[in-house]
């Protein structure tokens, strides 16, 4: 307060006191308030509750004889444990501040809770009326709960009581596989809990990992208006409603009523209820598909039985078998008796056309061409003989012929007259002695065997007229 007394020491009378500007006024005045109200709690109720489009909530919060201003920061509207709505009655926390544009002081609210269970039941009975004028309450939009679930979700505390009655009852009625989503029942996170638990069911992949539930469970066990308020939720309700998997709502005992039990396909009055309603008792199933099978087989047995009568009955009103065949009998009998006669009078005749025509068919009539066809081979071999032996002397010279050529171009002809062929080691034929180097190997071929040979010496020098040597000599 040491601005507000500096400002109140100047004396009246003093002229030469030195001037303040109205902002400097405003913000000590801010400063002094925030330092004196930086935390205050507060009980009335609101009006002129304002939702801003940035985010921002302001309201007042009265009382029957006087007003403040409130704000609400975006940060903190979503912390709030009620939605801040006209006419409820509230307890809030927050510093109380000034708005120097205005010189306006006000409260900046931090926390708020309904002042009493009357006020949260007013506003709940407000928040019913507008989810019912939508149409989340209404019997058509809900949907059947399957009668043999394979995959129960519950939502619920994994450490209460809930879940362990929930667990044996299912397994005393319908075995079945159960996925259990934890999360708190009580307290500010509890909403947010169960709302990210539905959505996440309702989320899943059918065939995926984890098995996509069937039917949901939001279960809870009894407590106070206080206790069970979290399923009062607006956001979750709306939820609830949108989950596109049946759902059952089983929170608190049967004289409990939350938000969500309206916009659930069914309610359940307690936790062990929602178990029995999501499943079938297995052996009265057992028992009625006896009690099925039972009456098919009578069912069938007398349908047999009422068919044969119906058929006897039939058969007595048919002629007899001998009656519906005597005459046909009688007319096979008489086309087989015909059938004889038939088929001798057609052999005698298809007879008699053969020899008409066999008749003029002798022995001559193929010789005769015979004999003319074999004279005229016989004269044409006679005058063909001469030339074909003329032309095979010819063929035959002509051979012989190619015979001695083939003899004399033979290469292993001269080795028997004491010559060899030469190769290199590669297989070629050595024709030159100058292409041949020192030290080479080389196959010498006679005509009763191969030899290996090495070149040892140098070439012999070249000369224009032969000399005659006295004896061969060695070659390499």
């Amino acid at each position: 307060m040491a601005d507000l007394m500096t400002i109140n020491d100047e004396s009246p009378t003093d002229t030469n006191a030195t001037p303040y500007s109205v902002s400097e006024l405003a913000f000590a005045l801010k400063r002094t308030i925030e330092d004196a109200y930086g935390f205050v709690r507060l009980r009335g109720e609101l009006s002129k509750v304002t939702f801003h489009g940035n985010g921002h909530v302001y309201l007042d919060l009265k009382d029957e004889r006087a007003s403040i201003s409130g704000v609400i920061w975006k940060g903190q509207v979503r912390a709030l444990a009620v939605r801040p709505e006209t006419g409820l009655e509230v307890i809030v926390t927050g510093k109380v501040t000034t708005y120097p544009g205005r010189s306006q002081y006000q409260i900046i609210i931090e926390t708020m809770e309904p002042a009493g269970v009357g006020a949260l039941l007013a506003q709940l009975e407000r928040l019913k009326a507008k989810l019912a004028a939508e149409g989340l309450f209404e019997a058509a939009r809900k949907r059947p709960l399957p009668s043999m679930p394979g995959v129960i979700g519950v939502i619920t505390s994994p450490t209460g009581a809930v879940i362990r009655d929930i667990l044996h009852r299912i397994a005393e009625r319908w075995p079945c596989r159960v996925v259990v989503w934890p999360v708190v029942v009580q307290g500010d996170q509890a909403a947010a809990q169960v709302r990210g638990a539905i959505e996440g069911f309702g989320a899943l992949a059918i065939g995926g990992a984890i098995p996509r539930p069937d039917l949901i469970i939001v279960a809870r066990g009894g407590g106070s208006v206080e206790d069970l308020w979290p399923f009062n939720d607006e956001a979750l309700a709306r939820a609830a409603a949108a989950c596109p998997i049946p759902l059952i709502s089983a929170v608190g005992h049967e004289t409990d009523t939350t938000l969500i039990d309206f916009v659930s396909d069914r309610r359940a009055p307690t936790p062990t209820a929602a178990a029995e309603f999501a499943t079938p008792v297995f052996a009265d199933l057992a028992a009625t598909l006896a009690d099925y099978e039972r009456r098919m087989i009578g069912s069938g047995a007398r349908l047999i039985e009422h068919r044969r009568a119906r058929l006897a009955a039939a058969v007595a009103g048919l002629p007899r078998l001998t009656d519906l065949l005597a005459i046909a009998t009688q007319r096979l009998d008489i086309a087989s008796g015909r059938l004889s006669a038939a088929l001798g009078a057609g052999v005698a005749a298809h007879r008699h056309a053969l020899t008409q025509v066999a008749a003029p068919l002798k022995p001559a009539l193929l010789q005769r061409p015979i004999a003319v066809k074999a004279d005229r081979l016989t004269a044409t071999g006679a005058r063909l003989a001469p030339a074909i032996r003329r032309g095979l002397i010819s063929a035959s010279d002509r051979l012989a012929g190619l015979e001695k050529l083939r003899v004399s171009f033979n290469p292993d002809g001269p080795l028997s007259r004491g010559f060899a062929r030469v190769h290199t080691a590669d297989g070629r034929l050595a024709r030159s002695a100058l292409a041949l180097k020192r030290g080479e190997m080389l196959k010498l071929v006679f005509h009763d065997g191969e030899r290996e040979a090495v070149v040892d010496g140098a070439a012999a020098p070249q000369r224009k007229t032969p000399v005659a040597a006295p004896d061969q000599g060695r070659l390499f």
